[in-house]
């Protein structure tokens, strides 16, 4: 099976578990498995190829100029994860359907599962530190929602922000730290990155890529001093737990530092940050370990515990020691996932995961009991227990390293030994109580079923070990090194100081389990930083300082916020403009005729009259459109026939919705600044104007350093677009797609104006609409006669203008935008003329779905182009004869235009709509005529009165 096939069924599947769930939970289940389980079918697939020593490889270029490609290899290394991923993934899903309640959402935890899993499985198949770094971030956020599933719980939505913290901060760094080395090594490719280890570790930026990338790593796999986030995580659910700190999450950063151990190990930096990091968390994890009461903390701590062992062996850099990595990550994930799925099964039978509460089990939970003891022997690294045989191998590398290491390598197997039997002899042994939360007794077989396949491995890979994993081990600590190094597991390796140290640790252990209950009062009372304290107080302090910054920079006035912009593109200017060196124009100044001095002058009033009666609303508001009416005169002087159209027509339509607004607002802006601020002001407008007037000055008077992109347009508007009219033309077709992100963002301002007005409607603000008293004279014929017939004559031509502009965008100025906006003023002055309910009573259409028609128009109108095979909203175009008319040039872009017209028709319109019911709320009259003086009901009257 294809690699990217594996990587992306988890994403595919995980659309099914949220509909599937409705055919019961069963069906939920089984659904989800058989996803892992096709998934990992295609894996074992490869496995043939894999073994032989070969390395799989695909590539699908997505970003090359970036160095960010869809590549994915499959070696011994990939092939130990992935298979840990989905199969312990599998076994995980079972135990999940009988752990979880009836309350709990089942559809929606095997969702977050698969992309949790297919985020994983991207992460060890990846052949692109770019790609990888996607996949790394994805298992953060997926993990975000498997620690906090129980939301209804604080510290479970605490464990899950402190995990999101820890590790996004943490995947942050590594990201600097993937983009340096793959700078050292010429390619973001992890198999072209594999063969540049001399070239990257004599290189100057070696130790900052090395503490980067290590930061996401120890961040991932809770290596001190980042292990704090694990323990709290353990508020998820146990199948969380089971999964992602036995197989996955936690081993990702050990799978990225067996990764890269070609290219980075072999230095003292990595010596000493790599195994003395590890060490000292496999200390320190085994001793808070022992003194844990909750048994999924005690786990957690073993897990912390156990995890840096294997960083300490893969920091050692040996060939030994890496081997001894690989077993112990198979052995670990075996143990580890069957310990806490029995946790669980106790938490869910006895009531409580509390050791003070527990004892007494092994007679009413044999299945729990027997299966518990298996792991815990196995994690203490009892012989006969695979835990043994690669804690035997650690011990071994660690003397063979130094006695430093040794003595402490065997302190935390002294401490290792103790939380292990703990866990059996605290939870199982003893007398049975009477006061259990519940009454104890073994699940069904759903339940067990899975760690009790587990339990069997540990079994079977201790007892016969080179048969069981032996070669394999080989093949992946071969991945690993780069090398072919020669692997052979057995129980009995003689006397050997690693024996001898073993035979200590369990002495050691035993000694501590007895003291256990005696020293617990003396570290419960001794004082200590706490993590989560510190991790508190880090926070809070930084969103103190977070807020400071933010209350003193936004302060809600947005003077302020244009003044600091302005300034700062005032000072970036300024600087650009005296960093260089100036020549004067190329081109010469044209002479200034009558018609744009008189649009200067007026330009120039109305700008200055703006400033004057700004605070007068409605005052400044037509000020403006005498702006807007100036500008679209520049534009027919210019020959710019299509933007004086648009800025036409939409300042006719703005104003109209502005000032059917501002009628329910205050009639003057308040002052607001003294007379200082409004002096900055006025020099911050000053310096800004007068600089981009020079810059247009500047502009206007030299050739430009590179071609202009309009003499591609004009050159190819008929050949590529089919048309003549070259601005319309870049707007369907060269500049399609930003059109369609336009009338997308305006279709759904006119949703967010309709929403708004809902809000306003049922919201306090209704009270306020309710009690609208007008603060202006309010004029007896709100509808005239002479009005209404006015629009009644004028709306046929308006729309025959309309289709007419639309029909001719092509070829000459117009367009559906221009079109959409003629139409929209039409129907605007109907609505403005007969009121309202009487124009509404009228309509034969929703707003919405002609906004919703127009955007879907435009979309299939580029979708239609990929099924023909041409790039998204390319043209085409052919003549056809309709009689009587001429020849017409029809083409595609027409259909996109459409879309465009009734999307700015719809959106207009819903506008409208939506203050037209303020107005109502206000208590403005509803016309039930067209007027409001009938002139046939005055006729009737005189004659009656006759």
């Amino acid at each position: 099976m294809s690699l990217a096939l594996i990587a992306a069924l988890p994403f595919l599947g995980a659309l099914l578990p949220g509909l599937m769930i409705r055919s019961g939970r069963n069906a939920c289940a089984m659904v989800t498995l058989s996803i892992t389980g096709l998934a990992l079918a295609g894996l074992l697939l490869n496995a043939p190829a894999v073994m032989a020593g070969v390395t799989l490889t695909e590539h699908y270029t997505w970003l090359p100029a970036l160095g960010l490609n869809v590549n994915f290899m499959l070696d011994g290394l990939g092939f130990l994860f992935a298979l840990m991923i989905l199969g312990i993934g599998m076994l995980i899903i079972i135990y999940a359907r009988f752990y979880l309640s009836k309350d709990d959402p089942m559809g929606n935890f095997y969702t977050y599962l698969l992309l949790f899993q297919g985020a994983m499985v991207g992460i060890v198949l990846s052949d692109n530190i770019l790609l990888l770094l996607v996949f790394w971030e994805l298992t953060s956020l997926s993990s975000f929602l498997l620690i906090g599933y129980w939301k209804h719980l604080p510290e479970g939505r605490q464990g899950a922000r402190m995990a999101l913290a820890v590790t996004g901060m943490g995947g942050l760094a590594m990201i600097g730290g993937m983009l340096i080395l793959g700078q050292i090594a010429g390619s973001y490719d992890i198999s072209v990155i594999l063969t540049q280890g001399e070239a990257i570790r004599a290189h100057d930026l070696y130790v900052p890529a090395l503490v980067l990338i290590l930061l996401g790593a120890f961040t991932k796999s809770a290596q001190f001093p980042f292990h704090f986030w694990l323990p709290h995580a353990m508020a998820a659910p146990t199948p969380v737990s089971a999964y992602l700190h036995s197989a996955t999450m936690v081993k990702a950063g050990l799978f990225l530092m067996a990764r890269l151990w070609p290219v980075l190990s072999g230095t003292p930096e990595w010596f000493w940050l790599v195994a003395g990091a590890g060490l000292i968390t496999m200390v320190l994890g085994a001793v808070i370990a022992l003194f844990k009461d909750d048994l999924k903390a005690l786990l957690a701590f073993s897990t912390v515990s156990h995890l840096g062992l294997i960083t300490m062996l893969l920091g050692m850099g040996t060939e030994y020691a890496a081997k001894a990595a690989v077993f112990h990550i198979i052995n670990h994930a075996t143990f580890k996932a069957a310990l806490f799925m029995t946790a669980g099964i106790v938490d869910h039978e006895a009531g409580t995961r509390n050791i003070r509460l527990l004892g007494g089990l092994r007679k009413l939970m044999p299945v729990t009991f027997t299966i518990g003891t298996i792991g815990a022997l196995s994690m203490a690294g009892i012989p006969f227990f695979n835990g043994f045989l690669s804690k035997e191998m650690m011990l071994e590398a660690a003397w063979n390293t130094s006695t430093l290491f040794a003595v402490v390598a065997t302190l935390g197997a002294v401490f290792s030994v103790a939380y292990s039997f703990r866990f059996v002899v605290h939870t199982f042994m003893g007398p049975q109580r009477n006061d259990y939360p519940m009454k104890p007794h073994d699940p069904g077989f759903g339940m067990w079923a899975a760690p009790a396949f587990l339990a069997v491995l540990v079994v079977l890979i201790g007892l016969f070990p080179q048969q069981m994993v032996g070669p394999f081990v080989e093949v992946v600590a071969g991945a690993v090194t780069g090398g072919h190094p020669h692997v052979h597991l057995a129980l009995w390796h003689g006397l050997t100081p690693a024996l001898y140290m073993s035979a200590i640790a369990v002495a050691g252990g035993l000694v501590f389990l007895a003291l256990q209950r005696s020293l617990a009062p003396l570290w419960d009372n001794a004082p200590r930083p706490e993590a989560k304290a510190i991790f508190d107080a880090i926070v809070e302090a930084a969103a103190r300082a977070a807020n400071r910054v933010t209350d003193s920079l936004h302060d809600g006035k947005i003077s302020r916020y244009l003044a600091v912009f302005t300034l700062v593109v005032v000072a970036y200017g300024a600087w650009a403009f005296t960093g260089g060196a100036h020549s004067a124009g190329t081109r010469e100044l044209l002479p200034i005729t009558l018609v744009e001095l008189i649009f200067f002058v007026l330009l120039v009033v109305a700008c200055i009259g703006l400033i004057l009666v700004h605070r007068k609303r409605f005052v400044s508001l037509i000020v403006i459109s005498i702006v807007g009416l100036v500008v679209s005169m520049s534009f027919v002087q210019f020959s710019a026939a299509d933007l004086a159209l648009t800025q036409l027509t939409v300042e006719v339509v703005t104003v109209i919705l502005l000032l059917l607004a501002l009628n329910y607002m205050p009639k003057e802006t308040p002052i607001e600044s003294g007379g200082l601020a409004r002096l900055r002001d006025g020099v911050i407008a000053l310096a800004a104007g007068g600089g981009v007037a020079a810059l247009a000055y500047a502009i206007l008077t030299r050739d430009m350093s590179l071609p202009s992109i309009s003499e591609y347009h004009v050159a190819n508007s008929y050949i590529g677009g089919g048309g003549n009219n070259v601005v319309n033309v870049i707007l369907v077709d060269f500049r399609g797609f930003d059109t369609m992100g336009e009338i997308i963002v305006l279709g759904i301002a006119a949703l967010v104006i309709y929403a708004l007005v809902e809000v306003i409607l049922n919201g306090a603000a209704s009270r306020r609409l309710m009690n609208w008293v007008p603060d202006m004279p309010q004029a007896y014929d709100r509808h005239p006669l002479m009005m209404v017939v006015a629009t009644r004559v004028a709306l046929p031509i308006a729309l025959t203008v309309g289709v007419y502009i639309f029909l001719r965008g092509h070829n000459l100025p117009g367009g559906g935008f221009i079109a959409g906006l003629v139409v929209a003023i039409a129907l605007l002055t109907q609505y403005m003329a007969s009121g309202f309910a009487w124009t509404q009573a009228r309509q034969r259409f929703d707003y919405h779905e002609i906004i919703a028609s127009g955007i879907m128009i435009a979309v299939m109108t580029g979708v239609a182009s990929l099924v023909l095979g041409w790039n998204f909203l390319s043209s085409t175009g052919t003549y056809i004869t309709i009689w009587p008319l001429e020849e017409i040039h029809l083409t595609s872009a027409v259909a996109f235009d459409l879309g465009v017209f009734l999307t700015v028709v719809g959106a207009v319109l819903l506008a409208l709509a939506s203050l037209s019911r303020i107005g109502r709320r206000a208590g403005q009259g509803v016309n039930l005529t067209a007027m409001d003086v009938d002139p046939s009901a005055e006729t009737l009257n005189t004659e009656g009165e006759r």
